[in-house]
C-alpha cells in the first residue's frame, strides 16, 4: 500500500517544540517560526538537554548573535516559499529587510559571511525544492506552480528548475511518477 503525505513545515516545527517543552514543563510563547521565549532562565543542564531533545529532529538551539539574525533570514525565507499561497509580489529584498528590521545589504553581506553563499541562491534552493514538492504532490500544474512561487513564466520556472536540478519539471514529474509507481517487495 503506498500513501502521499503533505505536510505544513512550519506547523511541524512548531508541534515538535511544543511536545519537547512541555516534555521539559518549561514555560515558554512561541513567538514566530524558529523563535520561542523562555520565562525562565534554564540551567546549563537544561539547555543541553532540550538541546539534545531537538537535535533527534535535526532541529539546533542557535546562541551566537550572528548566527541567530542568519537563522533568522532563513527561516523568513523558507516561511515566504512554503505559504499555502503565492509569494509576494514585493521584492524579495524589501520583503526580507522589513521581516528582519535591518537593511537589505547588512542581512545580505551577514549572510553571505556566515553561510559563505547569497540570499539568492538560499532563495532558489528552497524555491526548487517546494517546487518538487508542489510537482509529486501532482495538485497543481507547471503553470499554477510557476505562479505560486512568483516566476513571471512557466518558462522562466522550467529554466530555473533545469539550472538547479539539470532536468525539467517535466522529466522530474515523470522519473518521480516511475518511482512512486514501483511495486514495494
Amino acid at each position: 500500500m503506498k500513501i502521499y503525505i503533505k505536510y505544513n513545515l512550519k506547523a511541524a516545527c512548531e508541534k515538535i517544540l511544543q511536545e519537547q517543552l512541555d516534555r521539559l514543563d518549561l514555560k515558554y510563547s512561541l513567538i514566530g517560526f524558529g523563535e520561542v521565549e523562555l520565562k525562565e532562565v534554564l540551567s546549563s543542564e537544561k539547555l543541553q538537554e532540550l538541546n539534545t531533545k531537538l537535535n533527534n529532529y535535526s532541529i539546533e538551539i542557535v546562541e551566537s548573535h550572528k548566527s541567530v539574525l542568519v537563522q533568522k533570514i532563513k527561516n523568513a525565507i523558507i516561511e515566504m516559499v512554503y505559504m499555502d499561497e503565492k509569494l509576494p509580489n514585493s521584492k524579495m529584498s524589501f520583503y526580507l529587510a522589513e521581516k528582519i528590521g535591518h537593511s537589505y545589504g547588512y542581512i545580505s553581506n551577514l549572510f553571505t559571511e556566515v553561510t559563505y553563499t547569497s540570499i539568492a541562491h538560499f532563495i532558489a534552493l528552497q524555491k526548487n525544492e517546494r517546487a518538487k514538492q508542489l510537482i509529486i504532490t501532482n495538485q497543481f500544474t507547471f503553470t499554477e506552480i510557476a505562479w505560486k512561487l512568483n516566476y513571471s513564466s512557466v518558462a522562466h520556472f522550467s529554466n530555473h528548475f533545469k539550472d538547479a536540478t539539470g532536468i525539467t519539471p517535466t522529466a522530474f514529474q515523470r522519473i518521480m511518477k516511475k518511482r512512486l509507481d514501483i511495486p514495494k517487495k
